[in-house]
């Protein structure tokens, strides 16, 4: 892949990566965060949850030390398996232990909105 077609990945929540939502899209680049609550070493397969919801992570290519129960941040492409569930195949990871997921939900509602009005601007 060309270094230029790489995207940092859009800010999303977990909740928002289902398949009725308008962002579960094959090969769309994401920037997620969770609780690491499993992991799965010979399949390199992490599970991160953020409250009610879920996502499979492959980590093959990374060289993380997960530990169950601590928060990670994720960036990569959305894989959508036969079954119609999302794996999102990481190409960046790091722990995020500490930070207030909190002001973090809410810092994203700001850029969301910040990145609304600019676009409203460049399009009148």
């Amino acid at each position: 892949m060309d270094a230029s077609t790489i995207s940092a990945g859009a800010l999303v929540r977990l909740q928002e990566l289902n398949p009725s939502s308008p962002n579960f899209n094959q090969g769309a680049s994401f920037r997620v965060i969770g609780k690491l609550q499993e992991y799965d070493l010979g399949t390199a397969v992490a599970i991160i949850v953020d409250g009610d919801a879920s996502l499979k992570v492959d980590t093959q290519y990374l060289t993380l030390n997960l530990r169950p129960g601590s928060l990670y941040q994720f960036i990569g492409e959305l894989q959508i398996e036969p079954n119609n569930e999302g794996i999102l195949k990481a190409r960046v990871g790091r722990n995020v232990d500490g930070l207030d997921i909190n002001l973090y939900h809410q810092t994203m509602q700001l850029v969301r909105h910040f990145q609304a009005e600019q676009a409203d601007i460049r399009t009148s």
